[in-house]
């Protein structure tokens, strides 16, 4: 089983991750990816120009190795790849990319879906909208966590 997680503070082509997924995957039948994008808007309807993500180089980046190694003990995977931005995000770019591959699609469906439950709730991370408006810190929501919950 391979697991790689990265943190990029340069622009994130999610063609380029799933390519290099797919060739680490070659043998099985099955891959699932995510794709999150910083949005546009805040929860609030304000217009958001840009999400920043501040970070911690060594502890954010343990943070991702550790959620995607968890992941690829949990489930019967053989690959897993995570890639986080940090920094400055402009609105509607790629944020995170977040894949698993296995034998079978539901290890694969849900390897992803644990991949992003943990990551929007236990990624270090601090996260600001950017807009017009001015700043805003974000946090996780009481359904980002209700949907962590679900895997124990």
């Amino acid at each position: 089983m391979s697991v790689v997680a990265l943190l990029e503070a340069q622009a994130l082509d999610p063609q380029l991750e799933l390519a290099e997924l797919t060739e680490a995957a070659r043998g099985d039948g099955a891959i699932v990816t995510f794709i999150g994008l910083a949005r546009p808007e805040s929860k609030s309807g304000d217009a958001v120009d840009a999400v920043v993500l501040d970070h911690h180089a060594t502890l954010t980046l343990q943070s991702l190795e550790e959620i995607a190694v968890a992941c690829g003990e949990r489930f019967d995977v053989s690959h897993v790849r995570v890639v986080h931005r940090c920094g400055t995000i402009p609105a509607g770019e790629p944020i995170v990319f977040a894949g698993a591959a296995s034998l079978h699609r539901r290890a694969a469906f849900d390897a992803a879906d644990y991949l992003m439950d943990r990551l929007k709730t236990e990624a270090v991370f601090w996260k600001r909208e950017v807009g017009e408006s001015g700043a805003r810190w974000v946090e996780p929501t009481e359904a980002d966590f209700a949907d962590r919950g679900r895997w124990g």
